[in-house]
């Protein structure tokens, strides 16, 4: 198994001088998860190098296993810190992508021309495409074969906007993942908010927030099994 995980390169949350990022939970699980499955993972993003990871997701209380097994895996760090760039790559080779989440894909990935191509490639390839979080938000502007959106008909989830709520930030992100969805078309689904809830629809895999992590990794292995 090849699995391509493509990360954020932005870095500022809006204009409130904050930073963001990725958060580190939603690769790091996803990428232990493909690693001892024994999956071949390439990583990207936009700019390529290092990704900013959120320092929010830094902080004590949002360590993990896995994030505690990556600050001493000096090999994972070297690949975080030289992703290739994302306009260097097509999905010709991989059998899946995977967008950790994160605030910053609302920024840049979703609106980065290289990022909708590769999904919509995955998509005709009948390759498995899975995100998490804020991720789905990747799915923005991209078209099925039909020219309609990706997602229109399909079940998905992402973070709700009670979550975003919860976080006070739903007047400074570019929209709302759980609106983006629905009126791209697709059949919206979520769990509890923090709680863990994956949906899968044929080779499109999606989880809700950071505990969906690992479940929605997971899910994309299974996918890739059948």
């Amino acid at each position: 198994m090849k699995i391509l995980m493509v990360l954020t390169s932005h870095s500022d949350m809006g204009n409130t001088g904050h930073k963001t990022g990725f958060w580190l939970e939603e690769f790091t699980a996803p990428y232990y998860a493909f690693r001892d499955a024994g999956a071949e993972v390439t990583l990207a993003s936009p700019a390529g190098g290092q990704p900013p990871v959120d320092p929010n997701s830094e902080a004590d209380d949002a360590q993990t296993e896995t994030t505690r097994r990556f600050q001493t895996d000096e090999d994972a760090k070297t690949a975080l810190a030289t992703t290739q760039k994302l306009s260097d790559l097509s999905i010709d080779g991989f059998d899946a992508v995977f967008y950790p989440g994160g605030h910053g894909p609302l920024w840049d990935l979703a609106e980065d021309a290289d990022s909708i191509r590769l999904i919509e490639n995955a998509a005709s390839q009948d390759k498995v495409i899975g995100a998490v979080c804020h991720a789905p938000g990747v799915f923005r502007h991209v078209k099925g074969a039909n020219g309609e959106p990706l997602v229109k008909g399909r079940e998905a989830t992402g973070f709700t906007n009670t979550e975003e709520e919860a976080v006070g930030l739903s007047e400074v992100v570019p929209f709302l993942v759980e609106d983006m969805l629905e009126a791209n078309g697709a059949d919206y689904r979520c769990g509890d908010d923090w709680s863990s809830f994956v949906v899968r629809d044929g080779r499109l895999v999606t989880g809700q927030n950071p505990a969906s992590s690992e479940e929605t990794a997971k899910a994309v292995l299974n996918t890739l099994k059948q």
